[in-house]
Parts: structure tokens; sequence; C-alpha cells
């Protein structure tokens, strides 16, 4: 049998065929082109659904489930994506929309929920039954993987790891909190402690690497600086990484999983990160006398959404 997993983001509408291990036999995208309306958007979905069952030659019969990761909460039980404010949606109803178009059963979820999935099916995480994936980009995501299923609590509203205080009255969260881990441990973060750092120092490397101009300053500024010995960039990476490995410790001491996943950009340094990483959070955790888990980089990239949503449909 196979699925179908639809990404749907802010900008793209990804769409792919996926078989019962994980692989994309077919994939393609399209424009979400958010300024119109649901009905609009749910349609290119499907219509871009059938396309891509037709381009790779398989019979509408022989695919089981529509699956769909969105942003936002779903309500999982009845296919409503309650609220995604980047796409403009409110209590939209995807399952039976998509449904004027295939007869199929459609499940949704969380796009990071859904991604924490599909490193558990064939990513770094394959062949293990529990599993966390944290993804860091413009704020702090994760996902919960509990015997191979998704973890999203009673409302499908769970696993936001990003909003848990790990600095009591700390930096200002855009949820409205002071202090969440994502105020610390994004890569948002990272960038604005960057040019704090750089506009305190301004002889450090960090300023020389972005020629004075403070906003080429990205996520990996510190990083270059560190590596290449400058003391105020090892300081942010430092810095950085502690703050990294308390939320970590924190979800070990949760969940201990078998293994943690971090996806996003800033895991591109490699070894750089995550050896340090690591070390810290063994320090962090309650017990240092049992097996705790490994720290690994996610693998599946841009397909995890596709992937992801697609497993939502798998027994």
């Amino acid at each position: 049998m196979y699925y179908i997993g639809i990404d749907l983001g802010g900008t793209n509408i990804a769409v792919g065929l996926v078989d019962e291990e994980g692989k994309i036999i077919k994939k393609d995208s399209t424009p979400t082109r958010t300024e119109r309306e649901y009905p609009e958007i749910v349609k290119d979905m499907a219509m871009l659904s059938l396309k891509v069952i037709k381009d790779a030659g398989v019979d509408l019969k022989d695919v089981k489930s529509i699956g769909i990761g969105s942003p936002g909460t779903p309500d999982e039980k009845n296919g409503i994506l309650v609220y995604a404010n980047n796409l403009r949606f409110y209590n939209v109803p995807l399952r039976a929309e998509m449904q004027k178009y295939i007869d199929l059963p459609v499940y949704i979820g969380n796009d990071a929920n859904v991604a924490a999935l599909a490193e558990s099916v064939a990513g770094a995480a394959k062949g293990l039954q529990n599993s966390v994936t944290i993804t860091l980009g413009t704020g702090v995501g994760g996902g919960v993987v509990i015997n191979g299923k998704v973890y999203s609590g009673f409302n499908s509203a769970a696993s936001e790891p990003g909003h848990m205080t790990i600095v009591v009255d700390g930096e200002q969260c855009t949820c409205g909190r002071k202090g969440c881990w994502e105020a610390y441990a994004s890569a948002t973060a990272l960038i604005r402690e960057t040019r704090k750092a750089a506009k305190e120092h301004p002889e450090s490397l960090v300023n020389k690497l972005v020629d004075g101009d403070l906003s080429k300053i990205d996520a990996k500024t510190a990083f270059d600086a560190s590596r290449q010995g400058d003391k105020i960039g090892q300081q942010l990476v430092d810095q950085y990484i502690k703050y990294l490995a308390e939320g970590l410790a924190n979800m070990v001491n949760l969940f201990m999983p078998e293994v943690i996943v971090i996806g996003g950009g800033v895991c591109k340094e490699g070894e750089y990160l995550l050896a340090p990483l690591r070390k810290m959070v063994r320090e962090r955790v309650y017990t240092q006398e049992i097996p705790l888990p490994d720290i690994k980089v996610a693998q599946m990239g841009n397909d995890a959404g596709i992937v992801g949503a697609a497993m939502l449909g798998k027994d």
C-alpha cells in the first residue's frame, strides 16, 4: 500500500506518494498563496495529490490514506485545523474539504509532530520506539514519539517544548511568557545575542566576519568566529549550548527517549555543536547511573513533512 503525505506550509504545498517504509516514490509542490480562501488552497492540495498518484503510475485503490502536516493546532479526531496563524486558517475542516475530491481517510497533525514521526520511521530514530525530535529555527519546535506513535495530548496540542520556562522572568517570548526555552535556544535567540555581543565588543571577529553590518549576522556567525579562536565567539557558542542543554536535559528527564534528534540549520555545525552538547546534557540529567539517550542530527530534511504526514495513516 501507499500513502499520500502533504506538507502544508505558508510558502509551499509539498505532496508525496510514500511507501510502507517511508520512502517517497514521487513528489511535487505548488505555491500556497495564502492570500486565498481555504477552499481554494485545499483544492490545490487535492489536485496535486491526484497528480502525484497519476505521475507515479499508481492506482488510487492502492493508496490507503492521506495525511496532512500543518503549522498550528489541529483537532486530529475531527480533522479540523483549529488555528494556523501564518495560513490565516481558523477552524478549517481539512478532512471534509479533502474528501470532496478524494474518497480516502484523511489524517491531520502538527508539522513538528509529523517531522518527529518521519525521523522515527525513516530517519535518525529509525527502528526505535521512543524518540524526541527538536527543531531549532525561528522558534524551537518539537515532537515526541512514544511506542512508535506521536504523542499529542488529549486535545492534539501537546509537545511544545519551546515554551517551557528555563529562566524564570527571563527573555520575552513571542508566546507572551518570559524565559521560554525558545527565547534562548532558537536560531533567532542566537542571532539576537550575537548582535548584542558585536555591539558591545566592536573589536571581536564577529564584527569583521560581517564587515561591521550587524544585519548580516546569522546563526553561523558566532560558530564561525569561535572556530577561528575568537573569544567572544566562543563565549556566545558556550552560552548557546548551555541553554540548549538545559532544555534537552528536561526532555530527557520527562521522556527518557532512546534518542533525541535535532534538526534545523544550527545542526549543520555537526560535532562542533553535538560533542559539547552531549556532555552538558549528561551533566544536567537527574541520574548518571543508567544508559542515557544519544543525541543525533535529523536526517529527513525537507522531506520530513511529507513522510511524517503520510505515516499518520499507517497502522
